[in-house]
């Protein structure tokens, strides 16, 4: 990751109590301030809501994900080097990669 420099982590018990003394750098009295014409100009001009429906929970579908199961998989050194530069998580993305394909297939045959 090119910016690690700038990530800077901290626990919860860390965040709370930056909160209590104040040290938040979310504007809260302004955000709370905002009128409902107002919140609705924010997100419609936020260029990462522009391609989401207005509807797009109507089709949403609450998920709770099973136990994972462990396994021995042989997988290309390239395939498995690939996904570990990506950063941590790399099996989750694995797992997303394969379901991703599964459900297309599943799609597809039916």
């Amino acid at each position: 990751m090119a910016n690690d420099e700038n990530i800077v982590r901290y626990t919860s018990a860390e965040l709370k109590a930056m909160r209590e003394r104040g040290e938040s750098q979310t504007e809260w009295e302004r955000v709370r301030a905002k009128t409902e014409e107002q919140l609705a100009r924010d997100i419609a001009s936020d260029p990462d809501w522009a391609d989401i429906p207005r509807d797009w929970m109507k089709d949403a579908i609450a998920v709770m994900p099973g136990p994972k199961q462990l396994l021995s998989l042989r997988l290309d050194q390239d395939v498995v080097q690939w996904f570990r530069d990506q950063g941590p998580g790399y099996q989750t993305r694995i797992n997303a990669v394969l379901r991703a394909f599964v459900q297309d297939q599943t799609k597809r045959r039916a």
